[in-house]
């Protein structure tokens, strides 16, 4: 391809496109299905299976040949969940099977479709009657069913006669069954809302009850006669959707799961198999996780575990897992690490820090971890014995596990792709990617800096001649929940990109990021500014004193969403230090942010100081230094609301403080438009070299 890196870079979704992902092992180990696009710049996901044993692979699913015309009519609440997972590809993105892996279920357009997993494989769409938009079908574990919601309701189709039956209708204006609440989804990594018992002859259905939660409304401006859209937002301190559990037959029957929802009001994981239906719920404060059983009958509940913590209890995905002999598995803090417990033995290390559970396999507890932060390594562990590991030590590793059958995809800084291979029986099947080429090369030095021992990348540009002094640009994101600083290439594709025109690219993990144990993610609680920005500027300095060329006097920073807010906030709070920023979609003021994500850090009284001490509207006011900063938001961002740039920059325009701010018209928290994309990231460079004198 002769494209720029920009325009492809856009065109590839980041080169996540022709990636194999989404993967299901069959119980007997024999094949895998899997997602993946035609092409690296092919937009459109197909469902494929591979046969382990040959590595012979199978088109069972080509959006193209159902939807000829290749339009895409989603429903507002399937557009919703992939923001929500910030899907960028279209096709099928999402499907689900029965419990042997003989079936699969999807959603196209809106349309319900059924396609054989074995044998022949060509899909027919079920005639639901006159349902329409319908979102997250799944079937039953039998395969004899399938659930699915459509306008706020769930429904169960009949696959051997064809009757399709509306189990639980929406009983408020506000009411939906099925779905995941905007709080889970967004925060909590749940985006599914219902769950089939393992003989298919009931569900747990959550209801959720919006009503109390404020509206917002999203405007498009360049569309004045479109009427806004309204959102039920659970801002910082205002009142959250409030989250039911219920017990729902085939006959229409429904039971509540009781607990003390009041208290316990995030409702955070649920699971129903063989081994019984247990729940895990979260107080506001989110300083327990407490996981209870439920009787399936009754809807009672029992305490299985109650884990606490003074200052907030972090939700590890996949957990609690249960093994085969039904042994229940968690994720707690101690001894300084992130651990696997079994009741109160410990299966992992305190020199491991666990990031998720990915599932199990008999007895053996898959999962992932790190003994150094710039790699997430893949090991199974089983009660009583060692974590044994199942991938590389280095690079960044992710899998399933099924019948003895693991499929580990890994990312490193050697290959421009990812690696993904099916591994049975002491072999190893590769599964083709059709990612395209980026094109270049990333030339990563990763570094530890400082007292606090910074994980930091330090990017130059390609061919740089040593003794020639370079602007530095910081690229972070900074905050919570995401790491920048990994062993994986891709992950640093747009670094070097920066850096090829000219920067010395810096990237430090600070705290508050994941992957370096409790005490490091929880240094900013009540602070969501001033941690993260010392450690940037330490992270600039130490660099700087081990790379002479690294100019200090022309230093610009960048980032998205918290990485936006930390751009904005170092040229604000240390324009000593920043002389330029690009701030992206930035979070400007907490209290403008979601409850589950910003009570954790900040508490619930958004009038406390550590609202105030955290939010970039008082700093906008500030004597100072103004320094160049240029904001960029989408117009159409559910997530953090256009409203954090407009307040920002009014504050700005109040103390005669000059900036730029660039508005993007039906463009939300991602970007995935591939003009927008590619311009984004020239303007930055346009941007930057102009406010730092290159």
């Amino acid at each position: 391809m002769n494209d720029s890196f920009p325009r492809l870079h856009a065109r590839t979704r980041r080169f996540t496109l022709g990636t194999p992902r989404g993967f299901t092992v069959a119980p007997d180990g024999s094949r895998a299905v899997f997602l993946r696009s035609r092409g690296g710049t092919d937009p459109v996901t197909c469902l494929w299976s591979i046969d382990a044993a040959t590595g012979e692979e199978r088109l069972l699913v080509d959006p193209a040949a159902l939807s000829p015309d290749g339009e895409e009519n989603l429903p507002a609440a399937e557009r919703a969940r992939r923001e929500r997972v910030r899907e960028q590809a279209g096709g099928v993105v999402g499907y689900a099977c029965d419990a042997d892996a003989r079936h699969a279920v999807f959603a196209l357009s809106g349309r319900l479709y059924l396609v054989a997993l074995t044998g022949d494989p060509a899909p027919r769409a079920l005639d639901i009657g006159d349902v329409e938009a319908v979102v997250d079908p799944r079937l039953d574990p039998t395969g004899s069913r399938v659930a699915f919601v459509a306008d706020r309701a769930l429904y169960v189709h009949e696959i051997a006669t064809g009757a399709t039956t509306v189990l639980r209708a929406p009983d408020g204006e506000h009411v939906s069954h099925g779905l995941a609440d905007f709080a889970a989804a967004e925060e909590m990594n749940r985006t599914r809302g219902y769950w089939w018992s393992p003989d298919g002859a009931a569900l747990l259905v959550a209801r959720v009850d919006e009503s109390p939660v404020p509206r917002w409304h999203i405007a498009d401006p360049a569309n004045p006669d479109r009427t806004p859209t309204p959102v039920a937002y659970p801002a910082a301190g205002t009142a959250n959707a409030l989250v039911g559990l219920e017990i729902v037959r085939l006959d229409g029957a429904h039971t509540p799961v009781a607990w003390e929802a009041q208290t316990y009001e995030y409702l955070v994981t649920v699971r129903w198999d063989s081994r019984g239906a247990l729940v895990v719920v979260q107080p506001r404060d989110q300083t327990e996780l407490r996981t209870l059983g439920v009787d399936v009958g009754t809807g009672a509940t029992s305490v299985l575990h109650s884990d606490v913590d003074p200052v907030w209890t972090e939700i590890v995905p996949g957990t609690p897992a249960t093994t085969a002999d039904g042994t229940l598995v968690r994720a707690v803090d101690r001894d300084g690490a992130r651990r696997l417990v079994a009741g109160d033995t410990a299966l992992t290390p305190a020199s491991m820090q666990v990031r998720d559970v990915l599932g199990t396999d008999g007895d053996a507890v898959l999962f992932r971890a790190s003994t150094d932060p710039v790699s997430i390594r893949l090991f199974t562990v089983t009660p009583g014995s060692d974590p044994v590991p199942v991938s590389p030590e280095h690079g960044v590793h992710t899998g399933t596990l099924s019948g003895g059958t693991l499929v580990r995809t890994s990312t490193d800084l050697e290959h421009a792709s990812r690696t993904v291979l099916v591994c049975a029986d002491g072999t190893e099947v590769p599964v083709a990617s059709h990612a395209a080429d980026p094109g270049l090369v990333p030339r990563v030095a990763l570094h530890v800096l400082g007292g606090r021992e910074l994980r930091t990348a330090v990017l130059l540009p390609t061919g740089h001649e040593p003794g020639t002094r370079l602007p530095v640009l910081l690229d972070p994101y900074g905050g919570p929940h995401s790491q920048r600083v990994l062993a994986a290439r891709n992950g640093h594709l747009t670094s070097q990109w920066f850096a090829d025109q000219g920067f010395a690219v810096v990237v430090a993990d600070g705290r508050g990021t994941p992957g370096r144990g409790p005490e490091f993610e929880r240094a900013v609680h009540l602070d969501l500014a001033s941690p993260v920005l010392e450690d940037q500027v330490d992270a600039l300095h130490t660099a700087a004193a081990e790379y002479p060329d690294l100019d200090i006097g022309r230093v610009g920073i960048r980032g998205w969403s918290f990485g936006g807010y930390l751009a904005a906030l170092a040229v604000l709070r240390r324009p000593d230090v920043f002389h330029a920023a690009v701030a992206g979609a930035p979070v400007t003021d907490w209290a403008l942010y979601d409850t589950h994500y910003t009570e954790r850090y900040l508490g619930r009284d958004t009038s406390a100081e550590s609202y105030r001490r955290s939010s970039l509207i008082d700093d906008a006011g500030t004597p100072g230094t103004a320094r160049p900063l240029m904001i960029v938001h989408g117009l159409a961002d559910d997530n953090v609301v256009a409203a954090h740039t407009l307040r920002l920059s009014s504050a700005l325009l109040a103390a005669g403080r000059a900036h730029q701010v660039l508005p993007l018209s039906g463009v939300t928290h991602m970007t995935p438009q591939e003009v927008v994309a590619e311009n984004l990231l020239l303007l930055q460079v346009q941007f930057l070299k102009e406010a730092l004198g290159d």
